[in-house]
């Protein structure tokens, strides 16, 4: 059965993700990505431009489904190893602001100007219900 997930990096990093048709997350250490198996959504969201810094972007920005459950290390020399998993990011998925879909989300409705704490766990499994809001909100059906 699938999962959903929601990985929070900052919309640059998505972008490589998504050109090179990988996930990862918590600076690439392993064991995140391990919670991953073959056909889990996946929904990156964007706080800011770059991490730490730039303009804010607060949406969602792609959208995929993981591909087979093999972990794949790249050696990234002086940062050290990363860990990543193949996903098959959907082409025509638009960016979608958090804002309007806020009080459809079952883990951000009803946390007023609280709703961003959910996103400071940079990694988290949300229900099949919010997973298919993200995805007509960026356009596309379930992928």
């Amino acid at each position: 059965m699938a999962r959903y997930w929601i990985v929070v990096a900052s919309a640059d990093h998505i972008r490589t993700a998504v050109d090179g048709h990988f996930v990862q997350a918590g600076h690439g250490r392993r064991a995140p990505v391990e919670t991953f198996h073959h056909g889990d959504g996946v929904a990156c969201y964007a706080p800011r431009e770059r991490i730490s810094a730039g303009a804010k972007v607060q949406a969602f920005t792609a959208i995929g489904e993981v591909k087979g459950d093999q972990v794949l290390a790249v050696d990234r020399g002086a940062i050290g190893m990363h860990h990543r998993r193949r996903v098959a990011w959907q082409d025509h998925a638009s960016s979608a602001p958090i804002r309007p879909i806020l009080d459809q989300l079952g883990f951000t409705r009803d946390r007023g100007a609280a709703w961003g704490l959910a996103f400071r766990r940079g990694l988290f499994e949300i229900s099949k219900d919010d997973f298919q809001i993200i995805a007509e909100a960026m356009g596309v059906a379930r992928p």
